[in-house]
């Protein structure tokens, strides 16, 4: 038995199946864990969520911004891009059904047995693990109710960029999604988010990666995905990037918990 776990599909579907064939993966044994994105810029992101929804318990996913953006696009509150290649997932027979199990998926996800977390993008360095988590079920609960269009209608915009106990309850929503979902670059010294920056390193000496201010928490590891231009690095030995870049032309990477071992599937395709 073995848990793997993996980075943003984005619609990789070949690549994936390619990579568990290289490692025999069986659902009846083993455990497939996926930092969110499973779908837009890639070509199969149809298959890739019927895939995974298929596996059942056998895999855990959580919410990552692109699958967010897909279910606001579902109720008309966002227009689908072209790039993002979705019209047979819009189209299909089952979306409805897809979308319903996609949008009771977490945003938030902790192992019961193993000492490792995962999100989509990270955890904000104001909260600890246990604050993330139960924002993040404040987000869940509401997704998987019947009120879910207006979160998802109210979740666009990049403010606030600092929690405190002070905000709207709209203000506490978009904090909590665009920190475990959209999150890179925070100010080093009092932690606000920046979401205008997507590469690995910036010239303003203000922001750092959110994982090197988490030094303060005793946190278990932590696994995300979102930022593909890390390519895997954070010379960090708890926080560990999955998201390398496979829709970009580069590969999809899956890391095995018990051996501790990462494995690459190369990826022809480049998203434009």
């Amino acid at each position: 038995m073995a848990t793997y776990l993996t980075g943003d599909i984005q619609g990789c579907f070949d690549e994936l199946q390619q990579l568990l064939a290289q490692v025999e993966f069986n659902p009846t044994n083993d455990q497939l864990w996926l930092t969110g994105d499973l779908v837009a810029r890639g070509p199969k992101s149809l298959e890739t969520l019927r895939f995974v929804k298929s596996l059942g318990d056998s895999a855990v996913t959580v919410l990552g911004n692109h699958d967010l953006h897909l279910l606001a696009c579902a109720k008309g509150f966002a227009k689908v891009k072209a790039k993002d290649l979705l019209d047979d997932l819009m189209q299909a027979t089952d979306r409805d059904e897809l979308l319903d199990w996609l949008r009771h998926q977490p945003l938030l996800a902790k192992h019961e047995q193993y000492n490792f977390v995962m999100t989509h993008a990270g955890i904000p360095p104001q909260w600890s693990v246990k604050q993330a988590k139960k924002a993040a079920r404040v987000i869940e609960n509401k997704l998987r109710s019947e009120a879910f269009p207006t979160l998802l209608k109210q979740m666009y915009g990049n403010g606030p960029n600092l929690w405190h106990k002070d905000l709207s309850e709209v203000e506490h929503d978009r904090f909590t999604i665009n920190a475990l979902t959209r999150m890179r670059f925070v100010d080093k010294n009092d932690h606000a988010l920046d979401m205008a920056h997507k590469t690995a390193t910036v010239d303003d000496k203000q922001l750092v990666p959110w994982f090197q201010c988490r030094a303060q928490h005793d946190d278990p590891v932590i696994f995300f995905g979102h930022w593909a231009s890390l390519e895997g690095v954070t010379n960090q030995a708890n926080v560990i990037a999955l998201d390398t870049g496979c829709v970009w032309g580069n590969s999809l990477s899956l890391y095995c918990w018990e051996t501790e071992t990462l494995i690459s599937q190369p990826c022809p395709l480049q998203a434009k």
